[in-house]
């Protein structure tokens, strides 16, 4: 019985990593997807002091704030 409950345990084991594996796997596509709608946007054609601008200030007031002011 002991052999069967370390075979369950390690099929288990098994299932967790590749399920690890593919939340990775759709991480990795958030992400590209993600950059993919910025360079639709042109924001990646910035030159790089004025893209880090632009960013710090969206870090600085957040996401929900900048997202108030540009729809009133």
């Amino acid at each position: 019985m002991a052999r069967t409950l370390e075979q369950e345990r390690a099929a288990i084991e098994k299932d967790v990593r590749k399920l690890e594996e593919r939340r990775q796997r759709l991480e990795e596509k958030e992400r590209e997807a993600a950059i993919q709608a910025i360079e639709k946007t042109g924001l990646l054609k910035l030159e790089t002091k004025r893209l880090g601008n632009l960013l710090g200030r969206i870090r600085s007031l957040g996401i929900d704030e900048v997202e108030k002011r540009l729809t009133a």
